[in-house]
């Protein structure tokens, strides 16, 4: 069953006997549990209905005892294990999952990995339990999850700023949610996100940061250039050449793919590049056009290279450091 899905149900009121939630992104399932936490029971019932327990704290016998537990003045028990990845004889519970309690709804967190599904209690949880597989989502489908919660909280994104964020703060998204929550709390409701915003309230630049970078490459605005180098090498800890290096990379790997595709209409090169929206496909054919298939392959080896020296591999000089190295680096990256 889908995330969407669950937290519909549940927030509904309709629960199950027992919810499996599994997989390497923890956020899915940290969200499922809490909106049953809500909605499972009352303030009241909570007192003698609701048991947390960790895997690595409980064993099976104890486990079975608080499964098989009736509820006192509710309708139903609560039971959540988290942390169950940690929990000898996990698979001892499978004799439960066979036939468990109606009266018990039944967490399971397992978490940064999959149950296994060949053995006899996941067969059984994927035949009669609510099932979540929470997998972690690729960097290039952060920003449209990022536009997604932010609707879900009644605001919109302006895309760049999406892009952005999802840049700087990874696919991390816990770390993500936390942001945008904080954000949201100091904006009108039903306000669009800017960059602006981004930079004032999560404290990413939106002048200095890798896309400008980018968009200033694309233009060969050296002055541009120049600013944003100086700019990251006062803030080297916030702005790593790791980062810029591998930010430049993946960008002119898409223009170096954009000489490939005469002849497509744009629609065709949105989807060759993987591009959110035709809104960066302009930026990317002006780079092509500043940058002959000769040039993009010389960069590509560029950047290659100073990944290696930014790595310490083929460093000739010990005491080069971020800054002169990225220095160093956008220099050749324009003038060859």
């Amino acid at each position: 069953m889908s995330f969407e899905e669950i937290i519909r149900q549940v927030s509904a009121g309709t629960f199950k006997p027992i919810y499996l939630l599994h997989g390497e992104e923890p956020f899915f399932i940290d969200r499922v549990e809490a909106a049953i936490e809500t909605h499972c029971l009352s303030e009241a019932e909570k007192g003698f209905n609701q048991t947390v327990l960790y895997g690595k704290d409980v064993d099976a016998v104890a486990m079975l005892d608080h499964l098989r537990r009736f509820p006192m003045m509710s309708t139903r028990q609560l039971v959540i294990l988290r942390e169950a990845q940690e929990m000898k004889g996990l698979n001892d519970l499978a004799s439960y999952a066979e036939k468990p309690m109606e009266s018990t709804v039944f967490v399971i967190c397992y978490k940064h990995k999959k149950l296994d599904m060949r053995n006899r209690l996941g067969k059984t949880l994927k035949a009669s339990a609510v099932v979540l597989e929470s997998k972690k989502l690729y960097d290039n489908q952060v920003p449209d999850w990022i536009i997604s919660y932010c609707k879900a909280q009644k605001l919109s994104i302006e895309i760049p700023a999406a892009v952005l964020i999802a840049e700087y703060l990874g696919a991390d998204l816990a770390k993500i949610s936390n942001e945008l929550d904080k954000l949201a709390l100091n904006i009108p409701a039903e306000s669009t996100i800017t960059t602006k915003h981004v930079e004032t309230y999560i404290g990413i630049s939106k002048d200095y940061n890798v896309f400008e970078l980018q968009r200033a490459f694309a233009n060969r605005d050296l002055p541009k250039i120049a600013r944003i180098q100086q700019y990251f090498n006062a803030n080297i800890r916030k702005n790593p050449l790791i980062v810029t290096i591998s930010s430049l990379y993946a960008y002119f790997s898409k223009v170096y793919m954009l000489h490939f595709l005469h002849g497509k209409n744009d629609a065709e090169m949105v989807k060759a590049l993987d591009l959110r929206s035709d809104w960066f496909l302009k930026e990317y054919k002006l780079a092509a056009r500043n940058y002959s298939l000769p040039q993009t392959e010389h960069i590509l080896h560029l950047l290659r290279q100073y990944d290696l020296r930014s790595k310490g591999v083929d460093n000739n000089t010990s005491t080069t450091g971020d800054a002169e190295l990225m220095k160093e680096l956008f220099w050749k990256l324009l003038h060859g």
